[in-house]
């Protein structure tokens, strides 16, 4: 029969030992007490575990148990450092725990010691004594930036708005954290006193037109040693001139004074331009002038000394046989005159020599007009005209048959 039926003889739970219990007559409670010592075999009941704690932390604290004789003999004296000890142990874990933090891999950590610099923590999870050491996170790889917009007066004394933007990074978080109280306000003061000392010794037209690439390089150079020596932690990225500008009233007329400066720049490249052009071909002419009139010197040189020695050539087979060279000189002589006359000399004895003009011979005979004086001269064939040859007939007649010899010089 279950342990649970109704009308059943077994009312007791299998763990609780209440057979055992049972098996003596008008048992008491130390008699069932020592019956539940020695038969409980089952698992511990939830609830006295949690009542033997409660009686264990009221035997720390000084309270009443519940053993020996059911809670009517006298507890032990209450500890009064018992609670204080406990809540301060809590206190000490709860301490210890807030002293873990995490570093992100672009911040370094500042340690500060009540005040006083101890180290720099890299990235990753550290432990510091909370209440006694500050932590200070620094981002060290964010690049930050910064925007001004001026008005300061120039050397020439004129009126300028300069629109300027940095951007810079901590270089040293210890600096950054300990030296200047406000290292954003100190960088805004710093960049202020660089761009109006570098304006202020810059004309207005350099700073609207050709030199705002040195401006910025100027103040940029001037305001990183500024930095340095205020021990700020922060390197400069870049410095940007956003704008620079004549002030609202006057800004047509420097804009019409930028205009005109452009149009002379570049009429000044155009005529650069045509002097790179024109000084290169000048040079190469002239070059090549002086190239001939050496070449010219050179020929008429060696034409001169070859005239000398031929002279000497002859002067030497001259004076060997005198007359012969003397003959050979004339008909050279002779020769070059005859080659180049365009008349021929008929040679008729006994008579006066007869001229012959060759018209088809010469320059442009041989078209227009000049073929029909040419067909004067010559007959059909070619040949010399039958009235010159006639005479020439008539005259060899008269001396005797002996027509002689004709020669023809020239061409």
């Amino acid at each position: 029969m279950a342990w649970n039926e109704p009308g059943g003889g077994n009312q007791h739970d299998p763990w609780s030992g209440g057979g055992r219990r049972g098996g003596g007559s008008g048992g008491n409670g130390s008699g069932g007490g020592g019956g539940n010592r020695g038969g409980n075999q089952g698992p511990p009941d939830l609830d006295e575990a949690l009542k033997k704690f409660q009686d264990k932390l009221n035997g720390m604290l000084g309270g009443r148990g519940g053993k020996g004789g059911g809670g009517k003999g006298g507890g032990r004296p209450r500890n009064t450092f018992a609670l204080p000890g406990l809540l301060l142990i809590i206190a000490l874990g709860i301490w210890g725990a807030m002293g873990f933090y995490l570093v992100d891999q672009a911040e370094r950590g500042v340690v500060l010691r009540f005040g006083e610099f101890q180290t720099v923590v890299g990235p990753g999870l550290h432990w510091n004594p909370p209440l006694i050491d500050d932590v200070r996170m620094v981002n060290v790889t964010r690049v930050r930036s910064l925007t001004q917009t001026q008005s300061m007066l120039t050397r020439d004394e004129n009126i300028v708005e300069v629109e300027i933007s940095a951007q810079y990074q901590v270089n040293n978080p210890r600096d950054f954290v300990l030296n200047v109280r406000n290292p954003e306000l100190s960088i805004e003061n710093a960049l202020d006193s660089a761009l109006r000392h570098v304006v202020g010794g810059t004309d207005m037209i350099e700073i609207l037109t050709s030199g705002r690439e040195i401006l910025g390089s100027s103040v940029a150079s001037r305001l990183q040693t500024y930095l340095d020596s205020y021990g700020t932690g922060i390197r400069l990225q870049t410095i940007n001139i956003e704008s620079t500008s004549a002030p609202a009233p006057v800004i047509d007329a420097f804009d019409d004074v930028i205009r005109a400066r452009e149009d002379r720049q570049r009429t000044i490249n155009e005529g650069m331009a045509y002097a790179n052009a024109i000084i290169p071909a000048a040079q190469g002419q002239a070059q090549r002038l002086v190239e001939q009139g050496q070449g010219y010197r050179e020929s008429v040189v060696a034409e001169a000394q070859g005239q000398v020695n031929r002279f000497n050539a002859l002067l030497a087979q001259y004076r060997n046989a005198p007359e012969i060279m003397r003959e050979r000189l004339y008909i050279d002589a002779m020769a070059d005159v005859f080659a180049r006359t365009p008349k021929v000399l008929i040679d008729v004895r006994d008579d006066a020599p007869l001229m012959y003009l060759p018209l088809d011979q010469r320059p442009g005979g041989q078209t227009g007009g000049g073929e029909g004086n040419g067909e004067a001269a010559r007959g059909e064939s070619g040949e010399l005209d039958p009235r010159v040859l006639e005479r020439l007939r008539t005259t060899s007649s008269a001396q005797g048959g002996n027509t002689g010899g004709i020669r023809r010089e020239g061409r």
